[in-house]
């Protein structure tokens, strides 16, 4: 019976992790998104073109 409780509470522990890694990514994505959409705006209204939104475009993995 120990060796259940232990196993399900392992498995509790890395489905955390998991959805914590996931939570973490998606607000990276948010946080790159917002950053992009600042950028365009800002040059958008500069009227400096698409050439700086792209040199501050984040890159990706």
């Amino acid at each position: 019976m120990d060796e259940r409780y232990d196993r399900l509470a392992r498995e509790r522990e890395e489905i955390a992790a998991r959805v914590a890694s996931f939570k973490a990514t998606q607000e990276k994505f948010k946080r790159e998104r917002e950053e992009y959409f600042t950028t365009t705006l800002e040059n958008a209204r500069l009227g400096d073109g698409s050439r700086r939104a792209l040199e501050r475009t984040p890159s990706w993995p």
